[in-house]
């Protein structure tokens, strides 16, 4: 697409040069943007401290695996003690290869800046290749401070990975359903964790009185379900203070009861730590051995929670954590509920309740309700966290997001999703009714997961860690023999509960990939009808127009160019403001884009035009509904009219671009770079600085400020594309269902740009008009 553009640039001559002088990329202006941050680094005490927080939110799923994992291995009894060894081998290789070497020492080494999760991996490998399928990247996102990559060497064996990524847009949708796919079986993971944690948490009740009908299990469970994602309104971080003592007390527990039965029942259980007893173990069940990995699979669900929720710990706390508290505490549960079972094999169900000396009974049944509680808010805390990421980069329809926490960005609560996983939760946990097949469905969601992060990690460490190819295959190989292997013994419970995760993927994969598909065809229409330069500038000043007092900002996904709905506007209604603004709302693929680099501002044609472009710059993390995006936006066009006054008066050059002429040209640079800094950084300052010198040279800039005023003060409007997307007559049958029927009732009943952009209804003015494509 992008040769072709520059066909199209080569054969418009001199109007295109005319339109690249009015109208030019905002190189500079980004590079005056960029600031540096140095990270700080964590004093030793300050690092326990992250780690003792980092256990209530990142490790509550792991931690509540053993409520479930022997129940769920042996469905059907134990019929030989030594299949209980031989099972607790698989767990402890399982927890050792997945959740400690591949997760906490590689996997989580390649968050984006400190965020998990599928979509933040494919937004690291679009900052390193261009594989979006949107086209809208520009080199001037690339001067944002969290913009971070590391170029490769030309001819090397990850440049030429890159190069074949990038050739092929079948390459490029292929990674993107990858991704997708990835995302929708969190969704599932989201649903399932609270449906497996709670019930089999509840049914702690039922050990302690055998008679008790299951049905009011699951009426408990269903009620504590409600509970829990009725309060999800408040956000974690209102109750967030007692998640690390609870899972912390829980993790202490376990491993001190897994003490006390290794000594009462059996020592001999340690020696599950020879690998041999995997060999002997497959040996002596066959066939059952195979199936019963599925259960054995769910001793490290929560292992892609861990990755999602990385968001505010560093990975050195999570490490920690994990190293001294979660994995050594896990190993000893499993070993004392293996002990307990080889005195006790007929009380496999409810395994765990069942080795839990009567003495601490209770205590312990409330403090794992608790943490299958937590551990329920950690998965759907990376259920909103990753759509949230999927609305960002175009791949999901767009929803209300509330931010609940002014010191944490990244917790959120989205009231739609919500609510529709505490449906579809409620509907799997009485549906079901019992932890095998919910266990099933958990265990096929999880391991698709880690597939997609496998395969995800083979281009993280060739296109960013530009390790060898050879390590790279080692790892590969590695991760995919237990990947795989757990993947094929979920795949034969298909008919026992694990086609639900299967079917949940595949209503939201669809609607992630209509969604992806009709913004994609929107944006190419939009690219392909932008008005040129030219058209603007043989209008003249006036534009042909009426011009109106007032500030008009007209709303178009276009970082360049001028979009159609201007022209669309002004030929229906043959008058504009005063002074236009083109706002472009661009989402990066970054975490963040700091509150200083939120906006570029260029001028477009000469000054007496009154017409500027404004790119506001979001990363997926990033809260879009601001109360005072307009004021912002409106300020940086003053900042640049003061800063551009300052610039004409210090150089002879007659460009009409703040940034397009040469500093050196100034007799003092630093005096100019002290000047920058102090007119970013204090508002009064601005408006003293930026008058003095725009007096001191003419006044020119202290007019068209004093007219920015008065614009401003006549009101501001906000003109956005109300548009209708249709198939061309000539479509395909699978276009016209795609955009016709299901992209466009996703479209009405997603929430409008004007609420996500918080503008003032009073302020709204929506232009209609109808895209074939």
């Amino acid at each position: 697409m992008e040769k072709t553009m520059n066909e199209e640039s080569e054969a418009k001559g001199g109007m295109w040069a005319l339109q690249q002088k009015f109208d030019q990329p905002m190189d500079e202006e980004a590079s005056r943007l960029k600031h540096m941050n140095t990270e700080t680094k964590c004093s030793t005490l300050l690092l326990v401290r992250l780690a003792f927080q980092s256990l209530g939110v990142v490790y509550g799923d792991l931690g509540t695996s053993p409520l479930y994992v022997f129940y769920n291995t042996f469905p059907k009894g134990i019929n030989d003690t030594e299949d209980v060894v031989g099972a607790l081998s698989l767990i402890i290789y399982s927890l050792t290869l997945v959740p400690l070497i591949k997760y906490v020492f590689i996997v989580c080494r390649a968050s984006d800046n400190g965020q998990g999760g599928t979509f933040a991996l494919y937004s690291l490998l679009c900052r390193h290749a261009k594989i979006s399928t949107i086209p809208n990247q520009h080199r001037t996102d690339e001067k944002l401070t969290t913009y971070i990559y590391t170029p490769t060497h030309e001819n090397s064996f990850p440049e030429k990975t890159k190069k074949w990524l990038e050739a092929h847009a079948l390459k490029k949708n292929a990674l993107l359903v990858l991704v997708l796919v990835g995302t929708c079986m969190v969704i599932g993971d989201g649903i399932l964790t609270p449906a497996i944690s709670v019930l089999s948490a509840s049914s702690g009740i039922k050990v302690t009185h055998p008679g008790m009908d299951n049905d009011f299990i699951v009426v408990v469970a269903v009620f504590i379900l409600i509970g829990l994602f009725c309060l999800q309104h408040h956000g974690p971080d209102k109750v967030g203070w007692l998640f690390a003592p609870i899972v912390l007390l829980w993790f202490i527990l376990i491993g001190g009861i897994g003490i006390y039965n290794i000594l009462k029942h059996d020592k001999t259980v340690l020696r599950a730590f020879s690998p041999l007893h995997i060999y002997w173990y497959f040996k002596r069940r066959g066939k059952d051995g195979w199936t019963s990995l599925g259960g054995i699979m769910l001793s490290i669900t929560g292992t892609e929670a861990l990755f999602a929720d990385l968001a505010h710990y560093p990975l050195s706390a999570i490490q920690i954590a994990f190293t001294t508290v979660v994995f050594p505490c896990l190993l000893l549960a499993y070993c004392g509920q293996a002990a307990y079972l080889m005195k006790n094999k007929e009380q496999v169900f409810d395994a765990f309740y069942h080795s839990i000396p009567e003495a601490v009974y209770w205590p312990m049944f409330v403090i794992a309700t608790l943490s299958a509680i937590v551990a329920s808010q950690a998965s759907i805390s990376a259920t909103f966290s990753i759509i949230n990421q999927a609305c960002a980069l175009g791949c999901f329809p767009r929803v209300k997001v509330v931010h609940t926490s002014r010191k944490f960005l990244g917790q959120i609560y989205i009231p739609d999703i919500n609510w529709a996983l505490m449906i579809l939760c409620i509907l799997v946990t009485t549906g079901f009714k019992n932890q095998t097949q919910i266990g099933n469905a958990y265990g096929t969601a999880v391991v698709i997961v880690m597939l997609v992060t496998t395969f995800l990690m083979i281009l993280i460490m060739l296109l960013v860690w530009h390790c060898n190819w050879f390590l790279v295959f080692i790892m590969t190989f590695l991760s995919l023999i237990v990947e795989c292997t757990y993947f094929s013994a979920v795949l034969i419970k298909i008919d026992q509960g694990a086609w639900v995760p299967l079917a949940i993927a595949a209503v939201f994969l669809l609607i992630m990939y209509v969604w992806h598909y009709g913004t994609v065809k929107r944006y190419e229409f939009e690219m392909q009808n932008k008005i040129s330069m030219g058209w603007i500038l043989n209008l003249g000043p006036s534009l042909g127009l009426v011009r109106v007092p007032g500030i008009g900002l007209v709303y178009t996904e276009l970082a360049s160019g001028v979009p159609r709905i201007f022209s669309h506007f002004i030929t229906n209604l043959p008058a504009i403001h005063t002074v236009v603004v083109f706002v472009c709302v661009k989402s990066l693929p970054v975490y963040s884009v700091p509150e200083d680099e939120r906006f570029l501002v260029k001028r477009i044609g000469p000054k007496n035009y009154h017409i500027f472009r404004c790119v506001a710059r979001y990363g997926y993390k990033d809260q879009k509904k601001d109360d005072e995006f307009e004021k912002k936006l409106i300020d940086s066009i003053f900042l640049f009219v003061k800063l551009e006054s300052l610039m004409d008066g210090s150089s002879d050059s007659d460009e009409y671009s703040l940034y397009e002429q040469d500093v050196s040209g100034l007799s003092d640079k630093n005096t100019f770079s002290s000047v920058v800094d102090i007119l970013i950084s204090d508002d009064d300052t601005v408006s003293e600085t930026g008058t003095e010198t725009a007096s001191s040279h003419g006044g020119g800039g202290r007019e068209e400020i004093e007219f920015l005023t008065r614009c401003r003060d006549a009101g501001v409007v906000h003109i956005l594309g109300n548009t209708v997307v249709k198939a061309r007559r000539d479509s395909g049958c699978y276009k016209k269902i795609c955009i016709d029927y299901l992209y466009a009732f996703l479209r009405k009943i997603c929430r409008e740009n004007s609420v996500i952009f918080n503008v003032p209804h009073e302020s709204l003015l929506n232009v209609g008009q109808v895209f074939f494509v």
